[in-house]
């Protein structure tokens, strides 16, 4: 067979080299060299065109961009088309042979570029375009039973099951597609299911998972079974896989089953602000294996979706948004608790985020050795913007209120008092010393 494709060629390279071969190939290099002159000065214009444009959709732009980079082969298909037609009405079909064929595959090669641009991930893009760049050229040329031949040659044996090269090629090829077009459905869902407003966000995220794995283990079943590949001959992996599943992969598995049950309890979804030990921030995503919590201080922590069950998870907006937070102070026991109270609560509803529907609130919980101890709690609305930054903003505005109306916060203070028949208490005239600290 590979012998039968070298004559082949050989017959090939040999037909090139008669006159009425070279004159056609002439002609194909003349119109690659009008395809480039027509290309150059047409690029420069068009480009100026594309600026221009405002307002346009995205991929209204991205097509004028690929447009503009296969200007040279958009010019050389419409060449060459327009010649074979003209050629094949003044002479023979046979002397207008070669440039049809160079016709047709630049027309093919221009339809694979167009299409492959569907296909977002550049290395499978590339595969994908190459490929069919290869099965194109070898069916326009009439080879493609022969390296069919050839490829399936080569085979292997598993038990019952054989698997050639062609066959492989084969599975590459219709798996690759059935991908593509799963994850095209996926997107398209995605995006549908992400802006209903009647489906919780953790739901979202489990009926696109879900989808995910049946569209893309329904593509992969369908791409084998295309090409002839016979799955019950691979059953025996199952039970490497679930020897597999026993020793190494317990954690895995377990991660898996624990964030499916994250998203059906519906105990955190994305957007919610919660703290798991030191850890607190708000869920960016929720993974297969994972949960992404993003900090304040910008750094994503990746928690095993086993720790958010198992752990103690602390939920700051689970049912609502609405977070209240407490803070701590103490005034002098010459200041009237009354006022203290009616200040302190007017100086948290004059700090942003406080929410005044939810009117801030302040108690007294005990009488202190210093001071008169207070509690005050308000409530915001936004967790994600931050915890200790609000705490500080209330405790400024509390310090700029007290020093406005003459509020005094202590400090602790210690009295030492040096006794009449000690020593140390004699001073010059006999007399016994007293020391006091710093007074609040």
């Amino acid at each position: 067979m590979l012998d039968g494709l070298i004559r082949d060629l050989e017959l090939f390279i040999a037909s090139l080299l008669r006159p009425w071969n070279l004159y056609q190939i002439a002609i194909v290099l003349a119109l690659a060299l009008v395809a480039h002159l027509m290309a150059a000065w047409a690029a420069p214009r068009l480009h100026a065109w594309m600026r221009s444009r405002e307002g346009w959709a995205l991929w209204r732009m991205r097509l004028m961009v690929v447009v503009h980079r296969r200007l040279r082969g958009i010019f050389f298909v419409i060449l060459t088309q327009a010649t074979v037609w003209i050629m094949r009405s003044v002479t023979w079909p046979s002397r207008s042979y070669l440039v049809a064929a160079v016709a047709s595959l630049a027309l093919a090669w221009l339809i694979v570029v167009f299409s492959t641009r569907l296909i977002a991930n550049p290395l499978l893009r590339s595969a994908v375009r190459y490929g069919a760049w290869i099965w194109v050229t070898l069916r326009i040329l009439n080879l493609d039973a022969d390296v069919a031949d050839l490829l399936d040659r080569h085979a292997v044996m598993f038990g019952t099951l054989r698997v050639s090269t062609w066959t492989l090629v084969q599975a590459v090829v219709f798996v690759g597609l059935f991908l593509v077009l799963a994850r095209f459905l996926t997107r398209i869902t995605s995006a549908r299911v992400a802006v209903n407003d009647q489906i919780s966000p953790s739901m979202r995220v489990l009926i696109v998972k879900l989808l995910q794995v049946s569209l893309y283990g329904a593509a992969f079943v369908v791409g084998l079974r295309a090409v002839g590949v016979d799955l019950t001959g691979l059953a025996f992996l199952s039970g490497a896989i679930g020897l597999g599943l026993g020793f190494g992969l317990q954690k895995v598995v377990s991660n898996l089953v624990s964030g499916v049950i994250i998203l059906l309890d519906k105990s955190i979804k994305p957007g919610d602000v919660i703290s798991l030990g030191e850890t607190f921030g708000w869920i960016n995503a929720l993974g297969a294996r994972y949960v992404s919590i993003t900090t304040r201080d910008g750094r994503e922590f990746l928690i095993p979706n086993e720790d958010m069950i198992t752990n103690q998870v602390v939920n700051w907006t689970h049912s609502d948004d609405y977070v209240r937070l407490d803070i701590h102070f103490g005034t002098s026991y010459g200041d009237n608790p009354h006022d203290v109270r009616r200040i302190a609560i007017e100086a948290a509803k004059g700090v942003d985020r406080v929410l005044v529907t939810r009117a801030p609130v302040c108690h007294i919980t005990g009488f202190g050795e210093s001071s008169i101890d207070y509690i005050l709690r308000f409530w915001i609305a936004d967790a994600t913007g931050g915890l200790t930054n609000i705490r500080g903003n209330v405790f400024l505005a509390l310090w700029d209120a007290f020093q406005a109306n003459g509020i005094t916060i202590p400090f602790p203070q210690r009295e030492v008092r040096m006794l009449g028949g000690s020593k140390s208490a004699k001073t010059g005239d006999g007399s016994s010393a007293t020391t006091a600290g710093p007074s609040g």
